[in-house]
C-alpha cells in the first residue's frame, strides 16, 4: 500500500511539471490566442506575441512574423511608465520631490505660468504641454536629439494652467526626464537600462536600440500610422518609427524596446511589490491616483482604474498602451498581467486585435 502511495505522489508531482498540464492551464487563455492567430493569418498584423501570467501561472505564444516568444517590439507610450521608473529611483535618493517646481532644475522655465509646473504635473498629465510639439516633424526631419525637443518644449506655450486640466502630454514627460539626465549624470538610455532593466533582468529590453541592432527589432505597421510618426508621409522613412533615427534615439515618451515577458516582469514589480527596482512605498504611489476628483486618472507614468485595464477589470487595474499597436495591464483583484504587442499601429483598425485579445484574457482571469 505504501508503495502504491508513493507511486501515485510520484506520478502526480511529474503530471503537475509535465508539459500537459501546462497546456491544459493554457486552455483558459486560448480565446485570446485565437484573436491573434486570425489577425495574423488574415495579414491584418503581421506579427504579435501574448503573455499572460495569473498567479504562479504563465502563458507565452508568438504569431505571424514574431520569431519567438521573446520577439522585441516597439512599445510606444508603453515607454512612459518604464521611463518614469528610472526617475522615481532618484526620488528614492532624495533628489527631488514630486512638489518641487521643475524650474528649480530647469531655470530658463519660466513666464506664462511655466513657473508653477511641478515634476508631479509633469507625470500626470496636467502640465499643460502639448502632447507633441508643433515642429515636430521638422525635429525629426533633422533627427534632432532629445536635448533640442526638450529646448524646444521648454520654449512651448502652455494650453492651461498647471493642475486646471488633463491633457495627455508626452512633452512632460521629456522633461521629466531631462531632469533626471540633470540629476543623475547619465542619458536616460543608460539610466533606464541601469536602474530598471539590470534589476528586473530584462534581457530583451533596450531604451532605444542599447547593444541590439535595428533587424532584431520587430518592425511597426506604418499603414494607418499616428501622424506624428510620419504615418501617411511617403518622405519619412529616415524618421518614422522603423528608421534607424528613431529606435536609436530612446525617446522616454515612446522610443523603449521589449519583449512581451520582460513587460511581464515589469508589471510584476508594481502587482507584488517586490522593491528590486523603486521601494515598495514608492510602487504603491505609482500606481494610485494622483489628480484631483473630474479629471481623468492617473499614477506617476501610468493609466490607472478601470480604464487602464479591460471591460472586466478592477479599480485598482493599471497600466499603459502604445500607438505602435501596444497593449499591458495589471489586475491585482485577479492578480493578473496581461501583456499583448503587436505590429499594428492603434489607429489602423476600429476594433484593435490587441483590445479584443486583452478583453479575453480579462474575461478568462475571472473564471
Amino acid at each position: 500500500m505504501m508503495q502504491r502511495r508513493t507511486f501515485l505522489g510520484t506520478a502526480l508531482a511529474v503530471a503537475n511539471t509535465s508539459p500537459l498540464l501546462a497546456a491544459l492551464r493554457g486552455e483558459r487563455w486560448e480565446d485570446a490566442s485565437k484573436v491573434l492567430e486570425r489577425a495574423t493569418a488574415a495579414k491584418n498584423v503581421q506579427a504579435a506575441v501574448l503573455h499572460v501570467v495569473q498567479r504562479d501561472e504563465s502563458f507565452t505564444r508568438h504569431f505571424g512574423k514574431a520569431a519567438s516568444n521573446e520577439a522585441m517590439f516597439l512599445l510606444g507610450s508603453i515607454s512612459k511608465p518604464i521611463t518614469v521608473t528610472a526617475v522615481m529611483t532618484l526620488l528614492d535618493l532624495g533628489k527631488f520631490q514630486l512638489q518641487d517646481r521643475v524650474k528649480k532644475f530647469l531655470p530658463r522655465f519660466t513666464g506664462d505660468g511655466r513657473a508653477e509646473v511641478t515634476i508631479r504635473h509633469l507625470l500626470t498629465h496636467v502640465s499643460g504641454l502639448p502632447d507633441q510639439l508643433a515642429n515636430n516633424h521638422e525635429l525629426r526631419k533633422q533627427h534632432a536629439p532629445l536635448t533640442a525637443f526638450a529646448e524646444e518644449t521648454m520654449r512651448t506655450r502652455l494650453e492651461f494652467a498647471p493642475g486646471a486640466r488633463y491633457q495627455y502630454s508626452s512633452m512632460g514627460i521629456l522633461l521629466a526626464a531631462r531632469i533626471a539626465e540633470l540629476i543623475s549624470g547619465s542619458d536616460i538610455r543608460t539610466l533606464v537600462d541601469r536602474t530598471v532593466f539590470q534589476p528586473l533582468g530584462m534581457k530583451h529590453s533596450a531604451q532605444g536600440l542599447g547593444r541590439f541592432k535595428l533587424e532584431d527589432m520587430v518592425a511597426c505597421q506604418m499603414e494607418g500610422a499616428a501622424p506624428e510618426s510620419g504615418g501617411g508621409d511617403p518622405q519619412a522613412k529616415e524618421w518614422d518609427w522603423n528608421s534607424l533615427y528613431w529606435r536609436k534615439l530612446g525617446a522616454p515618451w515612446g522610443g523603449t524596446h521589449a519583449s512581451a515577458p520582460d513587460l511581464g516582469m515589469f508589471l510584476n514589480e508594481f502587482l507584488g511589490d517586490r522593491g528590486k527596482v523603486v521601494k515598495p512605498e514608492t510602487t504603491r504611489l505609482m500606481i494610485q491616483n494622483h489628480n484631483p476628483e473630474g479629471l481623468t486618472p492617473r499614477g506617476l507614468g501610468f493609466g490607472v482604474g478601470k480604464v487602464s485595464g479591460s471591460p472586466g477589470c478592477s479599480e485598482r487595474t493599471f497600466g499603459h498602451s502604445g500607438s505602435t499597436g501596444t497593449l499591458c495591464w495589471a489586475d491585482p483583484a485577479s492578480e493578473t498581467i496581461c501583456v499583448v504587442l503587436t505590429s499594428l499601429p492603434r489607429r489602423a483598425a476600429q476594433h484593435h486585435p490587441r483590445e479584443l485579445a486583452a478583453e479575453r484574457v480579462a474575461a478568462a482571469a475571472h473564471r
